[in-house]
């Protein structure tokens, strides 16, 4: 089954009822309150934390925050086995993706530098260790090369979302290539992770994207007002960078994205004369709210390395032996 850009509006609330108006404001108020209670944590608490507990707070902080949005999560693969420092690149379609990364495996994330500006959450993302560029300014570019550097060095996995922006989640971006050079320098795997939200049938959801002139309020108000979000976490490979230029692990990681999502080439939009329709992702089974489920790995993109361990023994690795406790409490 194929569907036009029509299409996949039309389906955009496939699948979900609206929520009421006393469990719009509800949801909001737990998500306000996890997001200032998420403040205080990482304000008083972090900074009696070691490393692997930090890791593991906001790994429970993320879950926690797709459960208040009723989000269910299914990750197709894993990041490749063994413990190497890893650069992790994925397409950008919405605030939301930051928990979907951080509940299956957390990262120190690079941000442009307005997020810092953001109430709460700016404050938030700070101190939880982003990593923050300026992207009106070139030479800063340098500073967070290193800044990501240092932090592979240190055996941290990064995340970056290399667009630039979001998008509405019908199309690829071209990935810029100058972050890519601290994959180089720290001589890392650059793992790809495609990130969807769907309604059951497959089709993407429009209202769970943070692009365009849509407001971070107007975001959380059509969040909260659907039944529930279905999103698609995909593991889609990784890129060997030996003896390749930053330049070519960019494009080899977003031909790879655009192929786990089944979207045009990077650049092209679905709809565009010339570009064929998106095939919709199989509908899958997910499970509770905010439960991660593994589905089966993901066909390797090109340029990309198999190898994809189980994706839930890899996610959970990380916290294995932590108490099952809230760690801010």
């Amino acid at each position: 089954m194929r569907l036009s850009r029509t299409a996949l509006v039309s389906h955009r609330t496939a699948g979900a009822e609206s929520t009421s108006s006393f469990t719009r404001f509800y949801r909001l108020t737990r998500l306000l309150l996890h997001i200032a209670y998420g403040c205080v944590g990482v304000a008083v608490v972090f900074p009696f934390f070691a490393h692997k507990r930090r890791l593991w707070a906001i790994n429970l902080w993320s879950r926690q925050a797709l459960g208040i949005l009723h989000v269910r999560l299914t990750v197709h693969g894993s990041l490749p086995s063994g413990h190497a420092p890893t650069l992790i690149v994925s397409n950008h379609v919405s605030w939301l993706d930051i928990c979907l990364l951080n509940s299956v495996l957390a990262v120190r994330f690079v941000a442009k530098s307005d997020v810092r500006r953001w109430p709460l959450v700016g404050f938030l993302v700070s101190r939880a260790g982003t990593i923050f560029v300026e992207r009106r300014n070139p030479l800063d570019t340098v500073r967070t090369n290193r800044a990501i550097s240092e932090a592979l060095n240190r055996g941290e996995h990064v995340a970056m979302f290399p667009e630039g922006t979001s998008t509405d989640g019908t199309e690829v971006k071209p990935f810029h290539a100058s972050l890519f050079q601290a994959g180089l320098g720290a001589v890392v795997r650059v793992a790809v992770v495609a990130l969807r939200y769907v309604n059951l049938d497959g089709s993407v959801i429009l209202d769970a994207s943070y692009a365009g002139e849509r407001s971070l309020w107007e975001s959380f108000r059509l969040m909260v007002a659907r039944s529930s979000l279905h999103a698609d976490l995909i593991f889609a490979g990784s890129i060997d960078v030996s003896g390749k230029t930053r330049g070519e692990i960019a494009r080899a990681a977003e031909r790879a994205t655009a192929a786990a999502l089944r979207l045009p080439r990077p650049g092209k939009k679905i709809g565009t004369p010339g570009v064929p329709s998106a095939t919709p992702m199989a509908p899958s089974s997910v499970d509770t709210s905010y439960r991660v489920r593994s589905a089966s790995p993901s066909a390797a993109g090109p340029g990309l390395t198999d190898g994809w361990s189980d994706g839930r023994r890899a996610a959970r690795a990380p916290w294995d032996g932590e108490p099952e406790q809230d760690p801010l409490g």
